[in-house]
């Protein structure tokens, strides 16, 4: 079972895999990001198939994708011939829209000698981890028992599929499809697919704004944070991933392969930064529409991406997990939970709709409404015992962040009335000074010389640091700088930040969580200490993988990435924080 420092990822949009280094494609929901696996010995090297192209005699190769693109190469090289492996989700425009056929290409090219290669094609059904039967056409094989065709098709001999081994003597290729098959002539087929896809991905690059310093690292994060998104509804999953473990043998494995609405607010504010505006629109789209059927807004954490919120948690029996580590769970409890900050986290998305000229075709008196209602319903749920940020899954308490977030959006609320007409925000503005001031009587605690995780206790929480950039209190405030210091303190994990210490109802956390390196990296940047910013950004770096990507969790002591993989949240919170941390333009070139 590979690290998943050896792992890419490949996506278009409909959907994802996973590519490690030995060739396998170790993780693959078919047909959408949320279906279940056909692919997904990731989580069980037994029961979860396999579709490997490889050395004959095994071994790893080395993994770079071809420069600002989501194209996957994997070079081989076992003394006696070298071949590298081109994979890749095609995705390019065409008859003026996105085309995203639910297609993986995998290309197998000689580089010298006489490579010996191996070929095994092993899908499965589903989380029943039965193997599909397989019916062989004249070039093809057909795989049964899927709602929809599965077929592979190749140029390879079929006989060669089971991991025979043979001669590399010219480009192979192979191309597992879903519904619609191939009925095209493979090779220009393939080629033609490629060089559209690389050009997409270039021209999609180009097209983002990036800060003057840690370029390679925003794109890459770029790049990951669009093959996280659901080209139909608009939708941008967590990860593309279920259970892999926050840390071993700790039960915390989750399904992260849905859409959070608290995510929405940072997403939404990378793709501004970044300069995406049609991902920007969809996904506001995406959320106008979930609010927007929630008359009461009794809004759920969490929803699919097509917007259900039937989110029953199970656990699958029969599956080893990820290096061993169960349980292995569809679907997440957490939909279930009252988690207040959505609320504020909702509104302070859609508040752009209101203040970028650019949303105007989105503006009405109902969108309009929806926000104002947010902003109400957040101001009504302030200060009530929530799951919070976390979602904790012990007895739940006030949560300061929860009321953060309401302050926030009641604030930016206000600022939207109050430039439609003078005094139209004037309620609001009142409300969110009453927040603000509920927070510091409830919440601030002299003895830390900090701000306390939830009421009335001496918890310290990561996510506090926010209060910097979503400007809580003016930037000189004593109270800032003091909160961003005991924080960094009592939750250091070595140059790395837990999200808190205390037990959850799981225990307690084993470490650290990479989004709040990040936040630390925002709040010292907004509070003017620029140099410890860019050090502790730069440190930082050390958990990407080989290939740019992030999981959730980092573990300092091993230097290996936990929890599921690639993780949106963390490349957002790089993204973020790049940009705070980076010289500006002006003062580079």
């Amino acid at each position: 079972m590979p690290r998943l420092e050896d792992v890419g990822l490949i996506g278009n949009g409909q959907f994802a895999a996973h590519v490690a280094s030995d060739g396998d494609v170790v993780w693959c929901c078919l047909p959408r990001l949320d279906s279940d696996p056909v692919l997904a010995s990731l989580l069980d090297e037994t029961r979860g198939g396999c579709f490997q192209v490889g050395p004959a005699a095994g071994g790893v190769g080395r993994q770079h994708y071809l420069p600002n693109t989501n194209v996957l190469v994997t070079e081989f090289d076992d003394g006696q011939g070298a071949f590298r492996v081109i994979d890749f989700a095609p995705r390019f425009e065409q008859h003026q829209r996105a085309f995203h056929p639910t297609q993986l290409f995998r290309i197998i090219e000689p580089i010298w000698g006489t490579a010996r290669v191996q070929v095994r094609c092993e899908p499965v059904l589903g989380w029943s981890g039965r193997q599909a039967e397989r019916v062989s056409g004249s070039n093809h094989v057909r795989f049964e028992g899927y709602p929809a065709q599965l077929r592979l098709t190749t140029d390879v001999p079929l006989s060669y599929l089971g991991g025979q081994p043979f001669t590399l003597t010219g480009r192979r290729h192979l191309v597992l499809t879903w519904g619609s098959p191939i009925e095209e002539p493979l090779a220009p087929l393939a080629d033609r697919f490629l060089s559209e896809t690389v050009r997409y991905w270039q021209r999609w690059v180009k097209g983002c704004d990036i800060p003057a310093a840690y370029q390679e690292q925003v794109i890459r994060s770029a790049l990951t944070l669009k093959m996280h998104c659901f080209e139909d509804t608009g939708a941008i999953v967590a990860a593309t991933t279920t259970s892999l473990p926050e840390a071993p043998g700790s039960g915390r494995n989750w399904d992260y392969r849905y859409c959070w609405l608290r995510d929405a607010y940072y997403v939404l504010g990378a793709l501004r930064r970044l300069g995406c505006f049609e991902e920007r629109e969809k996904f506001t789209q995406w959320l106008l529409d979930v609010a927007g059927g929630s008359p009461d807004l009794d809004l759920a954490p969490l929803y699919r991406i097509d917007g259900r919120s039937d989110l029953a948690e199970s656990q699958l029996e029969g599956w080893a997990g990820y290096e061993g580590n169960g349980p292995v769970r569809t679907g997440n409890g957490a939909a279930s939970h009252r988690q207040n900050d959505v609320y504020g986290e909702t509104a302070l998305s859609l508040v752009p709709v209101f203040l970028d000229e650019r949303f105007r075709d989105e503006r009405s008196e109902a969108a309009l409404d929806l926000v104002v209602r947010l902003a109400r319903k957040a101001i009504f749920v302030a200060g009530s015992p929530d799951a919070g940020i976390w979602e904790y899954r012990s007895e739940w308490t006030p949560q300061t962040f929860s009321t953060l977030m309401s302050w926030a959006a009641v604030d930016r609320v206000a600022m939207v009335l109050e430039g439609r007409a003078p005094g139209a925000g004037a309620e609001l503005a009142g409300e969110a000074a009453l927040l603000r001031s509920e927070i510091v009587k409830n919440c601030w605690r002299p003895d830390l010389n900090s701000f306390a995780a939830s009421y009335g206790t001496n918890d310290l929480d990561a996510s506090l640091l926010q209060m910097v950039p979503l400007r809580f209190l003016p930037r000189d405030d004593p109270r800032l700088a003091s909160t961003v210091d005991a924080i960094a303190l009592a939750l250091g994990r070595g140059d790395w930040l837990d999200r808190y210490r205390h037990d959850d109802g799981l225990g307690t956390p084993q470490v650290a969580f990479v989004l709040c390196t990040f936040w630390l990296v925002q709040a010292l940047a907004g509070l003017g200490r620029h140099e410890e910013a860019r050090r502790r950004l730069e440190t930082s770096f050390e958990a990407l993988s080989p290939l740019g990507l992030l999981s959730e969790d980092f573990d300092p002591a091993t230097r290996r990435l936990w929890g599921n993989f690639p993780q949106a949240y963390s490349h957002v919170g790089l993204i973020h924080a790049a940009f705070d941390a980076s010289p500006r333009w002006p003062d580079v070139l």
